[in-house]
């Protein structure tokens, strides 16, 4: 009899801390989700490429290059409902801009522009790579998507730049054609 008193005040202890146990884990759990939510929320409200094209120049190097046209319309499409749905987005991005060097137009085949094609693609890698921590950096993915931003416009930029060199090289050319001939 002295012996059932001690397992039974035992089973009686076990069976307390197990309850306490399971109360922390749903108390934990309900953290977890709560500031999974709010990381969504932040990376939902901060998630805004700037992808339609800056210029006229932009605007016509998606009709001639398709990767290109690709990669901007993989852009428009913002992820819904999940962080998964935006994990699988920025993997998805990388793929696109990873084939960006690939038949790049004549005109546009240039070390600044594969120099720019290489930044954006690297903060897109970054993005990525932050987008599938255990533990999401919301702030950070905001900073990279900024950062994209700028690298779009770097080289939309650099493409109309060199469109518009070879204006001035081809006007140059018709004015000395007339000169030439008076």
């Amino acid at each position: 009899m002295k012996l059932k008193i001690p397992y039974f005040l035992f089973l009686v202890f076990v069976l307390y801390s197990c309850k306490n146990e399971t109360q922390n884990r749903q108390a934990e759990n309900q953290k977890n989700l709560q500031k999974k939510k709010i990381i969504f929320d932040n990376i939902n409200k901060g998630w805004v490429f700037n992808a339609n094209p800056l210029n006229a120049t932009s605007q016509a190097s998606t009709l001639s290059w398709n990767e290109w046209r690709l990669f901007l319309d993989e852009l428009n499409q913002k992820p819904k409902n999940t962080i998964g749905a935006f994990q699988k987005k920025s993997t998805e991005l990388s793929k696109k801009a990873a084939v960006l060097n690939d038949n790049i137009p004549i005109a546009f085949n240039t070390p600044p522009i594969k120099s720019r094609i290489a930044a954006l693609l690297s903060k897109l890698r970054m993005l990525d790579l932050y987008l599938h921590l255990d533990n999401i950096p919301d702030q950070k993915v905001l900073v990279f998507i900024a950062e994209i931003n700028t690298e779009l416009a770097s080289l939309q930029n650099q493409m109309d730049k060199i469109v518009q060199k070879s204006k001035i090289g081809i006007q140059a050319i018709e004015q000395a054609a007339v000169f030439s001939h008076d």
